[in-house]
């Protein structure tokens, strides 16, 4: 069951007995538990009948008597577990209670960052007895497609390179993301385009200094302008991490040899085989008549080597500014 049919079923009063929100991706567990938290019981059924607990300070005795208490001048009693991950084998002593589960109770496990081992007893359990939530983290290349579709739903528009923008700064974890897009939303007018000036306005970044522009003059060979972006890197390493700077310059000049090996090169089959907006195809079309398979090859080598030697390999000196600018010196020349 995906999070909008289980937030639609507790919207329609459809209330399961229990539910495990597990992943990664802590965005849509919260989402789904603040709306149980917030919208099963009323402000004055909450007191006798909703309870917060943290796995971290609780026992799993705590909180199957919580679960199995009955329900005060309400019909339910909601009991949220709060970093149930930590719980740890704890969840091995649920057993019983998931065959017979008080009916009146939502309890609700938030089990973040990591998945109980299907194959043990309890993992199967959970699975077959409960509201099982996994929540993956998206792939980088899905985070733009999502920034439109999120900010699509209250009713704004965002140009393409103004997701790629957020997406490239932010990276994946959606929480972050939904931060700075609230930002947006609050300063920009109902039903206005989203550029790249109004991201740079209202969330603080660069439109002109960031991995997206770095990418793009690099595929353009455009020295100049490559040059001042790892300059401006170099003066805000704390912003500009080269860990990731160096992933999203791997992610690029992947998709540069991917183009190169595609034999279909019309727009739309190459905008699928990238999985990027049709908009950002003319981009890679120019950086691989600018980078032959052979020069591809020889600066993915350069992108590992560097990537070891930012994390200290080889490398007894170099500052990760200094070892930018010998990376993009490399890649240009």
């Amino acid at each position: 069951m995906d999070h909008i049919q289980i937030i639609k079923d507790i919207k329609n009063k459809v209330y399961h007995p229990v539910y495990f929100l597990t992943g990664d991706e802590t965005y849509y567990i919260d989402l789904i538990s603040d709306y149980i938290e917030n919208n099963v019981l009323d402000e004055t059924e909450k007191d006798f009948n909703q309870t917060i607990l943290y796995g971290k300070e609780s026992d799993i005795t705590t909180i199957i008597s919580e679960a199995k208490r009955y329900p005060m001048m309400a019909n339910n009693n909601v009991v949220i577990i709060k970093e149930a991950q930590h719980l740890g084998t704890q969840l091995d002593k649920l057993e019983g209670y998931l065959e017979n589960p008080t009916p009146s109770t939502l309890l609700v496990f938030c089990y973040k960052y990591k998945k109980v081992d299907g194959r043990k007893a309890i993992g199967k359990l959970l699975k077959k007895k409960t509201v099982y939530f996994e929540s993956k983290k998206l792939y980088d290349n899905q985070v733009p497609d999502w920034i439109t579709g999120y900010l699509k739903k209250k009713r704004y528009t965002i140009t393409p390179s103004a997701a790629m923008l957020i997406a490239d700064s932010l990276g994946n974890d959606l929480s972050n993301v939904v931060n700075e897009l609230e930002k947006l939303t609050i300063n920009v007018l109902e039903g206005n385009e989203i550029t790249p000036d109004t991201v740079e306005k209202n969330i603080g970044i660069s439109k002109d200094f960031n991995n997206f522009e770095l990418n793009k003059a690099l595929g353009s060979k455009d020295v100049l302008k490559a040059n001042k972006i790892i300059f401006h890197f170099s003066k805000n390493e704390r912003d500009h991490p080269l860990v990731v700077t160096i992933g999203l310059m791997y992610s690029f000049f992947s998709n540069i040899l991917k183009v190169h090996y595609t034999k279909d090169k019309s727009k739309n089959n190459l905008a699928s085989v990238l999985r990027v907006s049709p908009f950002f195809v003319g981009e890679y079309e120019t950086a691989t008549r600018n980078y032959p398979i052979r020069k591809s090859v020889k600066i993915i080598e350069y992108l590992r080597d560097y990537d070891l030697k930012s994390k200290g390999v080889n490398n007894t000196s170099a500052s990760n500014s200094e070892l930018l600018k010998e990376l993009v010196f490399k890649i240009l020349h």
